[in-house]
């Protein structure tokens, strides 16, 4: 059973930044692609970020509004993503999810999806 665990989430000003983690645990081959999502309250689920399975930055890709500002990431071995965020708006509060989509493992492939990790920016 692959599980993905956030964290690193919290409080933070405004301007500030803070750096998401996702771990994926569990048999795992490989991971095509994993991603961030976040929800702010009263809002739909909106993509932040995605990274492909080569963990290129070329082939790291962004929201509008984050570009410039976030930096997504991924360590391979770890099986883990990441998500620099600085610059940090009061409207970047949200419950942020990550995604690894298309998991190999010996049960077949899916896609997976974390419990959420709160992050609230004080203006």
């Amino acid at each position: 059973q692959v599980q993905l665990v956030e964290s690193g989430g919290g409080l933070v000003q405004a301007g500030g930044s803070l750096r998401l983690s996702c771990a994926a645990s569990g048999t795992i081959f490989s991971i095509k692609a994993m991603a961030w999502y976040r929800q702010a309250p009263g809002s739909q689920r909106e993509w932040v970020a995605r990274i492909s399975s080569s963990g290129s930055a070329n082939y790291a890709y962004y929201t509008d509004s984050v570009k410039g500002r976030f930096t997504i990431s991924r360590d391979n071995i770890k099986n883990t993503v990441y998500l620099q965020m600085n610059s940090l708006k009061p409207e970047d509060t949200a419950v942020y999810v990550c995604e690894a989509a298309q998991v190999h493992t010996p049960s077949g492939t899916n896609t997976y999806w974390g419990q959420g990790i709160q992050v609230t920016v004080s203006s």
